[in-house]
């Protein structure tokens, strides 16, 4: 990647909804040309995919967890967590803890209704987010 490249995803990071013509003004570009950086990007898999961000207590989820997770059933345990509609986030990890879940739900109750259907698959130890000092950072 060179700068321009570089310019060109910084730039989406923040707003992925920017008009080409608006995005190769910012990096020097014409629209065509930048819409081409753009598409080789995504070929390329620098550019993974484009999401929206939603807001939890829009949705009435005012409990965000993240949950430590030790287990010898990794597997079931990765398909209990696909199917668990408020995982938002599970991955893997090196170390005493097998997985590290990001749980977006309700209230307290939901949420130690989704630690006692996950108790079946091993230790859990469970923490509760109060405030997000860091929210989203760009890669730079």
């Amino acid at each position: 990647m060179d700068q321009v490249d570089l310019k060109i995803v910084l730039e989406l990071q923040m707003n992925a909804r920017i008009s080409m013509t608006e995005l190769g003004q910012r990096v020097g570009l014409t629209a065509p040309a930048t819409a081409e950086r753009v598409k080789k990007l995504e070929d390329r898999g620098v550019i993974e995919a484009y999401r929206a961000k939603l807001s939890a207590e829009a949705f009435n989820k005012r409990v965000t967890a993240y949950i430590l997770f030790e287990t010898e059933r990794c597997k079931a345990f990765a398909e209990f967590c696909k199917e668990h509609p408020e995982v938002m986030e599970c991955h893997r990890l090196a170390g005493q803890y097998s997985y590290l879940v990001k749980l977006v739900t309700e209230s307290v109750q939901t949420l130690e209704a989704f630690i006692d259907n996950a108790m079946p698959y091993g230790k859990s130890s469970t923490h509760i987010q109060l405030s997000s000092p860091v929210d989203y950072k760009s890669f730079r």
